[in-house]
């Protein structure tokens, strides 16, 4: 489906009033559109990061991993398949083995054999390696059968995870969960990989009161070498990046900058051509995660995890050259399947006068590793709440569902099944990303019913395409200068997003570059400079500008570095013939 450009809205962010006077001009517009408009609130300093003792159940936690290093149990750690959860296990593991526990190991759940969290299989796989202790990793808060089996089994279990729980709890030795009921942590937004940091820092400082380190004659470990994982598995994970996260981001994004970070990570920007002088969130966006999560969605997730652990930096580049090529074969079923996507909703629009307010799409032979990818694609061209579909195990269909601002899909998945006991099987996830399974006869019913809950939820605005704006730059500040700026600023991610300005320009030049991408070479109308600007797979839009003609667009102000020469660039977010009037 090509959506035409007409259909969007260019609204522009509110410019609040601020005190950051020591800062560009443009930037200190930008940060105060998103409520940072003193300069304390850009101190990014360690210091500032919330207390580990606001979590509950830390203590209990801390006081269990010390009788266990100190013991020297054996610990293993379940992880999630995706990036949070790849993080989440290195944390954990490599702090444990850093505070002197020998005996630990981890296991992640194979997708497409196992599912999703500490089921009763998976605990029996656990058992395999006689642990004494279990911690999960970005999952658990709602494993009630699996902690029961676990615990059966004589095994002591510790939960850490940051997703939503459901009205029961599992009956754990301790559970760290930031939104569970009662929590008295500020930050509702710590992704899985910032839960077990925590939890880590908790146990360092036990570990220190009780005197283990002077006991076995070992320094201190330096937590804050860990970062590097935890600003990747924070931004990957796409939490919202309030104060708290923005501090572990930048902190991370710091040591990857001065090439304090792991291997792994080291190993997959390198595959990615990314100057790690110069890394920023998204280059862990757009770069290292898709890398790392093509274990997850295609094989296993361990491979990733052996990526960010190993100490031997050949080691590092061998596996991260099998994650790209892991990536290169998920780019391909996802081209494929984006295809399919795409004449579904053509179909469905050919159909209806406008789209349903809610979007499901379902195909028998579509991959459940790559459906999130496609709903978010789709998400992002429609402006929808979307939950892609593909065939699971057991005669299922596993869902992935991602959501809009102003809509916590979580929350309307419980509504959902409240109202409606029969339709999931079950279901699970956070304010802008879920997973969800259900039997096939259910698919048509429950896109009706999910369709009717957005509607009632977003009322007109689910029809409404709407593109923030962080308004226009001024042409003598439109340069190299801000670029590196703003590269370096933020960070940048969910709910704290990198700014978009427009502005219109007149098309000096356009061609086709790579059979799906616009590149264009424009000019401010009025003014004086030229601008490279590209617009990636901007062909499937439909909508392509004549050279001469005048086109309002919205783009990011990046930095090209190719062979070594740093150049402006605008990356087009969106382009449309210039209209009479728009919002101001």
């Amino acid at each position: 489906m090509a959506l035409e450009a007409q259909n969007y809205q260019i609204k522009r962010r509110p410019r609040n009033r601020h005190q950051l006077s020591e800062i560009h001009s443009v930037l200190a517009n930008i940060y105060a559109a998103r409520d940072v408009v003193k300069p304390a609130q850009l101190d990014m300093g360690l210091e500032n990061m919330l207390s580990p003792s606001l979590l509950s159940g830390i203590g209990e936690a801390a006081g269990i991993l010390v009788d266990a290093i100190e013991a020297q149990a054996r610990i293993v750690f379940v992880g999630d398949f995706d990036a949070d959860g790849a993080t989440s296990c290195a944390v954990g593991v490599l702090a444990l083995k850093k505070m002197g526990l020998h005996n630990v190991d981890y296991l992640v759940p194979n997708r497409f054999e196992y599912g999703y969290g500490l089921t009763p299989e998976i605990v029996g796989v656990a058992a395999g390696y006689q642990p004494d202790l279990l911690i999960t990793v970005d999952n658990g808060i709602a494993s009630i059968d699996g902690v029961t089996v676990a615990r059966e089994l004589g095994m002591s279990v510790i939960i850490t995870d940051h997703h939503l729980p459901g009205p029961e709890l599992p009956a754990a030795d301790a559970i760290i969960n930031p939104n569970q009921a009662g929590d008295r942590f500020p930050s509702k937004a710590l992704s899985g990989v910032g839960v077990i940091f925590y939890v880590m820092v908790a146990v360092r400082a036990a570990l220190r009161e009780s005197g283990w380190f002077k006991r076995v004659d070992s320094p201190v470990p330096n937590l804050a070498e860990l970062l590097d994982l935890v600003a990747l598995g924070t931004v990957a994970d796409l939490v919202p990046l309030d104060y708290n996260n923005r501090i572990l981001v930048a902190q991370g994004l710091e040591r990857i900058r001065k090439g304090n970070c792991r291997y792994g990570i080291r190993a997959l920007l390198e595959c990615g051509k990314r100057n790690i002088n110069s890394a920023n969130a998204s280059d862990l966006a757009f770069t290292v995660a898709p890398r790392l999560n093509a274990a997850g969605r295609l094989e296993d997730m361990s491979l990733g995890i052996e990526c960010l652990i190993t100490d031997d930096m050949d080691h590092a580049r061998r596996i991260a050259r099998q994650l790209d090529d892991l990536n290169q074969q998920r780019r391909v079923i996802e081209a494929e399947m984006q295809s399919q996507a795409d004449e579904s909703l053509a179909n469905l629009e050919s159909r209806t006068e406008f789209l349903d307010a809610g979007l499901c799409l379902y195909d028998e032979s579509w991959h459940q590793g790559v459906v999130g990818l496609i709903a978010s694609k789709i998400k992002e061209r429609t402006n929808r709440p979307t939950v892609v579909f593909a065939p699971g195990d057991k005669n299922e269909l596993k869902g992935s569902a991602r959501s809009i601002l102003g809509l916590h899909i979580r929350d309307l998945l419980d509504g959902i099944a409240t109202e409606h006991p029969d339709l999931l099987s079950k279901f699970g996830g956070h304010a802008m990303a879920a997973g969800l399974s259900l039997a096939p006869h259910n698919f048509e019913r429950f896109s009706s019913i999910f369709s009717e809950h957005v509607r009632a939820v977003m009322g007109d605005e689910a029809a409404q395409s709407t593109l923030l704006s962080d308004g226009v730059v001024p042409e003598e500040y439109l340069g190299l200068e801000l670029a590196e700026q703003i590269r370096i600023s933020g960070p940048w991610g969910q709910g704290f997003p990198e700014p978009v300005f427009d502005d219109e320009f007149e098309v000096l030049d356009q061609k086709t570059v790579g059979e799906e991408h616009l590149k264009l070479r424009v000019r401010k109308v009025g003014g004086k400079k030229n601008f490279d600007a590209i617009a990636f797979r901007w062909l499937r839009h439909g909508f392509v500008p004549e050279t001469g003609s005048c086109v309002h667009v919205l783009y990011r102000l990046d930095v090209n570095d190719y062979q070594g020469v740093r150049t402006p660039q605008l990356i087009v977010e969106h382009l449309q013939p210039v209209l009479e009037s728009r919002d101001g």
